[in-house]
């Protein structure tokens, strides 16, 4: 049942022709870089070497 009024909103089908899905080339060094550092197995891993570090570092500044 579709409404016929001025004030009615037709949405189109979905495309698939229009999608971009060459998004690696897109994307600048920096944002790949980022995704492959931050993201997935490596980020965990980036993540737990920051955390050590710094209480490493705590752990020095304390008893100097």
């Amino acid at each position: 049942m579709e409404s016929t009024s001025t004030g009615s909103v037709q949405y189109d089908r979905w495309n698939e022709d229009n999608i971009n899905m060459n998004v690696k080339a897109s994307q600048s060094s920096s944002t790949s870089i980022y995704n492959r550092v931050c993201n997935g197995s490596w980020g965990v891993a980036v993540k737990a070497v920051g955390a050590l570090a710094a209480l490493v570092s705590v752990y020095v500044i304390g008893y100097n």
